[in-house]
């Protein structure tokens, strides 16, 4: 062979050896560089909490403060020390476009709250449901006000993550929020629709970054939970303690052992333990940790309960209310139109030549 022709054979050589590579030794060369970047006993932040699976897969759950820096970097360092299979996170369908939106965005979203959005609301979850929504985004706002911080920051960073990770899959665990809403609608009575209603309207205390980061601490935690569940205990299994179980399926679920691809149909199956790392707010952690080892069903908890007789009074005693705000303030309007009609001068003449009239008959 001639010096000319050994850079045409090389190439060629290569690209010979590269087509032999089928699509499962190339998945298995990145897995195993994939396993071999992740730490074997990584020094995970205080936060995060690990479980163990029946077929050893782990799950590393990290507890979060929805308005936190400090729960972004927890985030972050955990995807990139245990290198994921799976990244489960505590959002649904309705909110997965927090992850797309910028900060600035996001931000002026949550601190507006306006008839587009309450429209919107009730139209996708009803009257009840939408109303509570709109009320829980005042709170959500009201923060977000307070901190110049926009919510959901740690989801984002863990969708960044995910994203660099390969072969990461991105999983929404969290239960719908209409179905949310709605239950928790129907598990209050008329009273308890009132004073909840009234506490969201009026939220108005100052909270710092400080006050945000003591949300991080457990005791901290569960003292607000027991006030909350000795007010509306009721209020607290809906949004709590049953997407609690709800979000454990679904981490239960994605910690399922990977099957590895197979050169034929002829090679036997095999699997690998997952690495899951699941990113929730610090109250459900407990009862994901509680659950954990339970036969979880969670159909009882997707259902839907027929409205009760307190829910139509309170429908339609907030009907009533806004038409009769509606209503008042056409009559406002209209009684104010016709003072201003009735001072204009040319008014004043036609009603002056109407009073000369009759007085000659």
């Amino acid at each position: 062979m001639s010096s000319s022709d050994a850079p045409e054979d090389g190439p060629k050589e290569t690209a010979s050896v590269s087509q032999n590579i089928t699509d499962a030794d190339a998945f298995k060369i990145l897995l195993e560089m994939k396993i071999k970047k992740r730490q074997k006993k990584p020094t995970l932040p205080s936060t995060v909490t690990e479980l163990d699976a029946e077929d050893g897969s782990k799950v590393y759950v990290v507890g979060t403060a929805h308005f936190s820096d400090s729960s972004k970097k927890d985030v972050v360092k955990t995807i990139q020390d245990v290198q994921p299979d799976v990244v489960v996170v505590e959002l649904c369908q309705y909110r997965v476009s927090m992850l797309k939106m910028d900060e600035k965005t996001l931000l002026k979203e949550a601190k507006e709250i306006n008839l587009e959005k309450l429209q919107q609301a009730i139209k996708q979850n009803g009257v009840m449901s939408g109303l509570m929504q709109m009320l829980l985004l005042k709170v959500s706002a009201h923060i977000t006000e307070q901190l110049g911080m926009a919510p959901g920051g740690e989801f984002r960073e863990a969708f960044k993550e995910a994203s660099k990770v390969p072969f990461c899959k991105f999983h929404l665990g969290d239960r719908p929020i209409p179905v949310t809403f709605k239950r928790a609608i129907a598990a209050l009575s008329f009273w308890q629709k009132v004073k909840l209603a009234w506490g969201l309207c009026f939220l108005s205390d100052p909270i710092s970054k400080d006050d945000v980061e003591k949300c991080k601490q457990k005791d901290l935690l569960e003292q607000m939970m027991a006030e909350m569940i000795g007010e509306f205990p009721d209020l607290h299994r809906t949004i709590v303690s049953e997407r609690d179980i709800y979000l454990t399926y679904m981490l239960k679920q994605a910690a399922k052992q990977i099957e590895l691809p197979r050169a034929s149909e002829s090679e036997p199956r095999k699997y690998i333990p997952a690495v899951v790392v699941g990113v929730v707010g610090m109250g459900h952690v407990p009862g994901i940790e509680k659950n954990w080892n339970s036969d979880l069903n969670i159909q009882e908890i997707m259902s839907v309960p027929p409205p009760s007789a307190s829910n139509k009074i309170f429908k339609f005693v907030i009907k009533a209310t806004v038409f009769g705000l509606m209503g008042y303030g056409c009559y406002r309007i209209g009684q104010r139109t016709v003072q201003f009609i009735l001072s204009m001068p040319a008014a004043q003449n036609c009603l002056q030549k109407l009073t000369e009239i009759r007085s000659h008959h």
